[in-house]
């Protein structure tokens, strides 16, 4: 017996199982989607090969960990209180409603709920295009309190989507303004589209303009929004189609660029 474990981890919805000593030191990893098994040091190679055994699924490469990219050697340089990446959807409403809960009996649900529970949806939907290359960044903060709801960076380019949350009601859109049932229009496009252009002077980059609705009866486009797309929950998979604009490599070095809270600073 080498008393090596096996302890398997998931980062970014991929899995990974490290090998450790019984001391708990790592000195190597399978990873899973690369089908390489990566080796801190080769003297313990065919006890580590040996512990995998029962987990390996084909053939694998086997060696020292690849050299870091520029955007992972950014990752790894980031502070953990500068790193949106851990953000969850909907990261603001969370933390106001843990620091300021709603009374526990109103005549009304708290409108903050409904745009947690849509904001979630949404990132749900988002969440699941990484395997087709995409990553998403939830609840970026703006200087004056603004934030992003998501940004998507992915194949098809970069994507800044705000949430509106429509459940059961029609949603008439006619130019910037935007009606929600029997509300009085908002001219919402405005702020969708100031959003994207914040994001891309950010990021130097092109950051295409979303308006998310989520759960709507009905969707009416009375004038058709300029520079702004507009999606329901269920449509937000159709971004996956999209592609040709970004490399692989571009994208994690956006994404390397977005998740630092200092890169929204001076936006």
């Amino acid at each position: 017996m080498s008393g090596l474990r096996v302890i398997p981890t998931w980062r970014h919805g991929q899995e990974r199982l490290y090998v450790c000593l019984p001391d708990g030191r790592n000195i190597a990893w399978y990873d899973r989607e690369a089908a390489r098994v990566n080796l801190l040091g080769d003297d313990r190679r065919d006890d580590v090969l040996e512990a995998l055994a029962p987990f390996l699924t084909g053939p694998v490469a086997v060696g020292p960990p690849p050299v870091p990219t520029p955007a992972e050697l950014a990752r790894l340089s980031l502070h953990p209180d500068d790193d949106l990446a851990p953000n969850r959807p909907g990261e603001a409403h969370l933390i106001a409603l843990d620091r300021d809960p709603a009374p526990a009996h109103r005549l009304r649900p708290d409108p903050r709920r409904r745009a947690l529970a849509a904001e979630q949806t949404t990132g749900r939907a988002l969440d699941g295009l990484d395997g087709a290359g995409w990553r998403t960044l939830h609840s970026v903060p703006l200087p004056g309190g603004d934030r992003i709801h998501h940004l998507a960076i992915g194949p098809g380019g970069l994507f800044a989507l705000h949430v509106l949350p429509a459940r059961r009601q029609r949603v008439r859109i006619a130019g910037p303004l935007v009606t929600l049932g029997r509300r009085e229009p908002r001219p919402l496009l405005h702020r969708v589209r100031a959003d994207a252009d914040r994001a891309s002077y950010a990021l130097t980059a092109e950051v295409h303009a979303v308006l998310v609705l989520v759960g709507p009866a009905d969707t009416v486009l009375a004038a058709p929004p300029r520079e702004v797309r507009v999606l329901t929950d269920e449509e937000l998979p159709e971004l996956a189609r999209l592609g040709g604009v970004l490399k692989p490599a571009d994208v994690e070095a956006l994404h390397a660029m977005a998740r630092d809270r200092n890169t929204w600073l001076r936006v």
